[in-house]
């Protein structure tokens, strides 16, 4: 059987995740998706929604869609959902897991990876994050939490725009795309989104078509920081996760961009030169091995030495995997680009000990 596509959703306190969800619970798709409320405490899907039995834990909707909370071990809700699908007692094609507004998506990620009955059954197609544009920037000043969940974000939903001023507006996006240069922002006004906004982004996947993103690197190079040689800001098409932010070059960002010192930040390595397999593979151990909780994700399309296909590689905190991607084009710029997002990365360790990596 086909891997089960399952998207993650997360975002702050507030920012409009349930508002979401539920239009997508009740809209007339014909798909069917299964929703779990990975939650903790008290709260659940609005009651509204929801028939409310302490003795259940999956309730199906009449549109077929699927809720389960789960206030324990994801690894076995998912497990249990795959298994009574297999059996014929649910039908579902999809999962969307909401996470509490003050959880680090990273373990939540992480599961796809890590356990083996997971891997073999779902299918990690993205993480989207809803953003409140009213209170967006109070909230990343103050909780790292929200800073975490826009760094691991594929795709970012900006939510409550009209209750900004266009230039506040300005501000968030320019905010965002800082922490996170990689993911594609769009506003969803009272949930209303597309279904194509939100499911089969293939945000997570190590596939063929992963390149980097030529706008966010033009738009990176128009603010002025290119550094003049072989690695610029850009923009990982997918999903990457680094950090940057505390040392010179932070402090000319800010000086662009306005007054915000985010934790959690992304910077990207370019090079035209190929790897050494070996060098690389070792330094990139030793980089997870050192910086790994603090690297929230990372990705990148390499050019290695005597290869023929591209190689893309991924990594979610101390997990970190690589595939071989298509061929390179005839006439195809060859070289490699990677994207680091995180917490206090050390930039300038990272781009050295990748430049000592090169043929």
């Amino acid at each position: 059987m086909a891997l089960i596509p399952s998207t993650i959703l997360t975002g702050f306190l507030g920012a409009g995740k349930t508002t979401l969800l539920n239009r997508i619970l009740q809209e007339d798709h014909g798909l069917k998706i299964a929703v779990i409320e990975n939650e903790f405490g008290q709260e659940n899907i609005d009651n509204e929604i929801l028939v409310q039995d302490s003795s259940e834990q999956i309730v199906e909707m009449n549109n077929g869609c699927i809720c389960c909370t789960v206030r324990g071990d994801l690894i076995v809700a998912l497990s249990a959902l795959a298994k009574k699908r297999e059996a014929g007692e649910l039908h579902f094609d999809r999962i969307i897991i909401e996470t509490t507004g003050l959880a680090n998506p990273g373990p939540v990620a992480q599961t796809f990876f890590m356990d083996e009955e997971v891997g073999v059954h779902y299918m990690l197609d993205a993480v989207l994050t809803v953003v409140d544009a009213r209170h967006a920037m109070t909230q990343l000043d103050e909780y790292e939490e929200a800073q975490r969940q826009v760094g691991f974000a594929d795709k970012l939903l900006i939510s409550k725009t009209d209750l900004v001023e266009p230039a506040q507006l300005d501000a968030l996006k320019a905010r965002l795309m800082r922490i996170n240069p990689r993911a594609p922002i769009s506003q969803v006004d009272f949930g209303r989104a597309p279904l194509a906004e939100v499911l089969d982004i293939r945000g997570f996947n190590l596939n063929d078509k992963l390149e980097i993103d030529p706008d966010f690197l033009k738009a990176e190079e128009a603010h002025g920081h290119d550094h003049g040689h072989e690695h610029e800001h850009g923009h990982v098409h997918t999903d990457a996760c680094r950090h940057e932010h505390g040392h010179d070059h932070d402090h000319e960002h800010n000086h662009h961009h306005g007054h915000h010192s985010d934790d959690i930040a992304a910077f990207v390595f370019k090079s035209k030169r190929a790897f050494d397999p070996a060098k690389l593979d070792e330094f990139l151990a030793s980089l997870v091995n050192v910086f790994g909780p603090r690297m929230l994700r990372y990705k990148g399309v390499l050019l290695m030495q005597g290869a023929e296909r591209k190689v893309v590689f991924q990594g979610v905190h101390q997990m970190m995997g690589s595939d071989l991607g298509a061929k390179w084009g005839e006439n195809e710029e060859r070289g490699s680009k990677m994207v680091f997002i995180g917490k206090n990365l050390p930039k300038d360790v990272f781009v050295s000990g990748l430049e000592q990596c090169l043929v």
